[in-house]
């Protein structure tokens, strides 16, 4: 794997930082909690996502970022022969390989699990691999010699192998309890069998009751089946008796309404034969009645014209009246033009004015309410920075001298009592700026005298728009009245001559007193003429009712010829009472018999279905007990399998633990004579996993510190190599974290010098420190610095050594 660049956005401190990496040593230089193991995180989180990143998502964001501020890591890198460059932030991450514009994955588990298989590791084999900090490369040296194994195991992934013989162990348990349940459970086989005899013994008798009920059903059925044609037979002769003896007493009704309708028809001719004797009676009375009648019409006609004069008359003095008012109300109303000319003048003048008076008052008003806002919002901001400082103070001043920002999570140090003070002339500052501005949102609170003249001024001129308004609308509304006024007269000289010609086309004569002598005389005949109207009525219908009476007659004939027929009918059929009870008692008998014979089949079916049931219930708990013996077999097998498991786990551990001291060793040892040119050529693991460098096949007892040095380094080094080998990737970069805090200059120098020397090996090799000399020994040095002002990380590329001495 080989590092190009790494990008951060918004990632803890880092606000903007791009880093280019290169072949050779890299040196990132850096007090202590600047960021720089920051950077290594940041990698680790654009390869695996959440699991490689110290806390919760939330933490990841710059703190001094908005709340939707994009969080971005971006690192671009080569493995093998391709290139890949992996974009992730908090909820998406894409991956492209190979300068290519689409990504091959992009959702955040696609892009991780892409990445293993690019990589060949898991998260812990990666770090593992090609991370080194201080505190491990001499870890083994504190540690003791159980210690020393594990941690030999964690780092080489040899604890999966024991956390598989947990879960084999966990899973034998639960086989062991499962076998004691199902064996408790058994139950005795004999007496499954006895139970299932017993319950075959029910079924077989219950059948043969089912057979025998279903004989009896069997002979009840066809005695139902003999007597059921007899029955149906009488139930049919009764109906059609039943039915004739209807039709008789209907026909007897018939009969006597016939009868009935003659008898009326008999009485009503005699009735119109008396009428017509009556008109010839009254006849030589009513000869006068129709020239009477009509004299009557034409003198209703004269009376009601008379009336008609006598209303036009009337209406045609209001209408005069009417007219002559409008004539004198038009005069009043003739200059009402220019009246309204000057009104609307008035009114436009008045419209220009108000208008220039609103602007002046919204101009006052806006520059008022905007120095109001401005101030009000100048002393909430210094609120919130007053309160926002003072909590970062009160964080500090908890956290002490040793302690680490609470914003930036760097050790204080000596910056505490300089971070203290700015803090404080920032809080002095605040202070000030509040009571400026709380005196200036006090001093704008009420308003201005050229507010409240700019609004008196705007008021008056309004006033003086709402009078000429009132005064033109009265203006308008006296021309609409002229205009209407002028209509209406027009109109009513219409309606004038209108009521005149009507007036004329009226006839002027009628005889009031002959319109009441024929009135009186015609109500002197009117009893007459209502008799005569009755009369005709009846005289009519004379001819009419000879002939329905003559159809009656035929009816009644008909209707008793047709009762004599039923009557004969039914006393033809033979049918008796006594017989039709006798056939139905027959029948209703054989019915009970087959209802009985089929609740007994019901019975002893139910009967046989339980002992069926009770039969399946028995072999179901004897080919349960069988599957419980079966699985007893399989749980049996299965334990002895899990045992010899457990013991071949244990085998292997032994001998890979057996085979890591070696291994190691002739790793390390290869490692170990490159880097001293040949003067050692070995070195070994004891039994307690110490380190002995061996000279001449002899243990060296007492080593160098630069021995030593050399000795740690190797062997994380060779452990290094295992874990790349195992994992099927070359161990071609090398990360180094603050390991040579605690080596002298000359350590450092000569363990820079043995990485040179490892160059073949490890073309790639990044160093994280705060140890400023480091960078006379590097291929290049990037710096990484905390800006306090700014709150975020600050990386540079170094120049040469001598130009930052000069």
């Amino acid at each position: 794997m080989r590092l190009h660049r790494l990008k951060l956005v918004n990632f803890r401190q880092h606000v903007d930082s791009d880093l280019t990496f290169g072949p050779g040593i890299t040196a990132i230089i850096g007090p202590n909690g600047a960021g720089k193991t920051t950077l290594l995180e940041a990698i680790a989180w654009a390869l695996y996502g959440a699991p490689a990143a110290r806390g919760s998502r939330e933490f990841l964001r710059w703190n001094r970022a908005p709340a939707r501020a994009p969080v971005r890591v971006e690192l671009e890198f080569g493995v093998g022969a391709h290139q890949y460059r992996v974009v992730r932030g908090l909820y998406q991450a894409e991956l492209y390989q190979d300068a290519g514009d689409r990504p091959v994955a992009n959702s955040q588990q696609e892009v991780t699990a892409r990445l293993e298989r690019v990589l060949g590791m898991r998260r812990d084999e990666f770090f593992n691999t090609y991370f080194t900090n201080q505190k491990e490369l001499a870890v083994m040296a504190r540690l003791g010699p159980a210690d020393r194994a594990r941690f030999l195991s964690r780092i080489l992934g040899y604890e999966k192998l024991r956390e598989a013989q947990d879960a084999l162990r966990a899973r034998r348990s639960e086989l062991r309890a499962e076998q004691a349940g199902l064996e408790q459970g058994l139950t005795d086989e004999e007496t499954l069998h006895q139970e299932r005899v017993g319950t075959q013994e029910r079924l077989d008798a219950a059948r043969r009751r089912v057979r025998e009920a279903e004989r009896l059903k069997a002979a009840a059925e066809r005695r139902l089946g003999a007597e059921g044609p007899a029955w149906s037979r009488m139930v049919s002769l009764r109906e059609s008796v039943m039915s004739l003896d209807g039709e008789r007493r209907l026909a007897e009704q018939r009969v006597e309404e016939a009868r009935r309708e003659f008898e009326r028809l008999d009485r009503e001719l005699a009735q119109a034969l008396e009428a017509q004797k009556g008109l010839r009676e009254i006849s030589p009375r009513l000869q006068v009645v129709g020239s009477l009648r009509q004299e009557l019409d034409r003198l209703e006609r004269e009376a009601q014209a008379a009336d008609r004069r006598r209303d036009l008359s009337g209406q045609l003095k209001e209408v005069a009246s009417q007219i002559e008012r409008a004539e004198v109300r038009l005069r009043d109303l003739e200059s009402v033009d220019q009246h309204q000319q000057r009104s609307e003048q008035e009114l436009a003048a008045a419209h220009a004015a108000l208008k220039q008076a609103q602007a002046v008052d919204e101009k006052a008003r806006t520059a008022w309410v905007q120095d109001k806002q401005e101030a009000q919002t100048k002393l909430d901001q210094a609120r919130d920075q007053y309160k926002e400082l003072r909590a970062h103070r009160q964080g500090i001043q908890q956290a002490g001298p040793d302690g680490t920002c609470p914003t930036c999570l760097r050790p204080l140090g000596a910056e505490y009592e300089a971070v203290l003070g700015t803090l404080a002339r920032q809080l002095e500052e605040l202070e000030l700026n509040g009571k400026y501005y709380s005196q200036r949102v006090e001093q704008l609170t009420p308003e201005p005298d050229e507010v409240r003249d700019a609004e008196a001024r705007r008021r008056s001129a309004a006033s003086r728009v709402e009078d000429l308004v009132q005064q033109a609308a009265r203006a308008r509304e006296r021309v609409r009245d002229r205009d209407e006024m002028a209509r209406e007269s027009r109109r009513l000289g219409e309606r004038r001559a209108s009521l005149e010609r009507e007036i004329a086309s009226l006839p002027d004569r009628y005889d009031a007193d002959r319109h009441e002598a024929v009135r009186i005389e015609l109500r002197g005949l009117e009893p007459t003429i209502v008799l005569e109207a009755a009369l005709r009525v009846q005289a009519d219908r004379a001819g009419r009712l000879v002939a329905e009476a003559e159809v009656a007659d035929r009816e009644l004939t008909d209707r008793e010829t047709h009762l004599k027929q039923l009557s004969a009918a039914i006393a033809d059929a033979g049918f008796s009472e006594e017989a039709f009870v006798e056939a139905r008692e027959r029948y209703e008998a054989a019915e009970r018999a087959v209802r009985d014979v089929e609740l007994e089949l019901s019975t002893v079916r139910g009967d046989e279905r339980a002992a069926q049931q009770l039969v399946e219930v028995a072999e179901r708990r004897l080919a349960e007990r069988a599957a419980r013996a079966a699985r007893l077999v399989e749980l049996k097998t299965e334990l002895r399998l899990h045992d010899e498991l457990d013991r071949a786990f244990g085998d292997i551990r032994t001998d890979l633990n057996a085979q890591l001291r070696p291994e190691l060793s002739e790793i390390a040892s290869t490692f170990l004579a490159e880097l001293t040119n040949g003067r050692y050529h070995e070195l070994e693991l004891d039994e307690e996993y110490q380190i002995l460098v061996l000279e001449d096949g002899l243990a060296k007892p007492v080593i160098s510190g630069g021995e030593e040095d050399i000795a740690n380094l190797v062997l994380r080094l060779a452990i290094s190599q295992m874990v790349a080998e195992r994992a099927g990737q070359p161990l071609s970069l090398l990360v180094l974290d603050e390991v040579f805090a605690s080596l002298d200059e000359e350590r450092r120098e000569h363990v820079l010098a043995l990485l040179r020397h490892l160059g073949d090996r490890f073309p790639q090799v990044v160093i994280l420190t705060h140890v400023e000399a480091m960078r006379a020994g590097v291929d290049r040095s990037l710096r990484v610095s905390f800006d306090p002002n700014r709150g975020a990380v600050v990386t540079e590329e170094d120049g040469p050594l001598q130009d930052v001495a000069a």
